[in-house]
């Protein structure tokens, strides 16, 4: 499954019973707990880098990709709008593109 075809299931769930589905459910709880709700997953994706398991690393960091795209989908940020600024940045530096934001 390509990130796209998830980003569409998930915008596909949004007004579906939240008693049939999690995304649903999540989603009705608001931004904020979409957003704390990634936070838990990426702290556990974090863990298992650190632990050096690559299964289980693998199944958080699908955990997090999905949960990141739920907390975006809650705000109305598409996988087309963080795609276009990934696209803005391609050939920049790093270094350089961090230099270029306002602090």
């Amino acid at each position: 499954m390509s990130l796209q075809d998830l980003s569409d299931v998930i915008n596909a769930r949004k007004d579906a019973d939240p008693e049939s589905s999690w995304t649903a459910k999540l989603l009705s709880k608001g931004p904020e707990k979409c957003a704390e709700k990634f936070g838990e997953e990426a702290i556990e994706a974090v863990i298992e880098a650190v632990k050096g398991d690559k299964d289980a690393l693998t199944n958080e960091a699908a955990d997090v990709l999905y949960h990141l795209l739920v907390m975006l989908a809650a705000r109305g940020v598409t996988l087309a709008d963080v795609e276009a600024e990934l696209a803005r940045r391609h050939g920049r530096s790093g270094i350089a593109e961090k230099a270029a934001r306002p602090s």
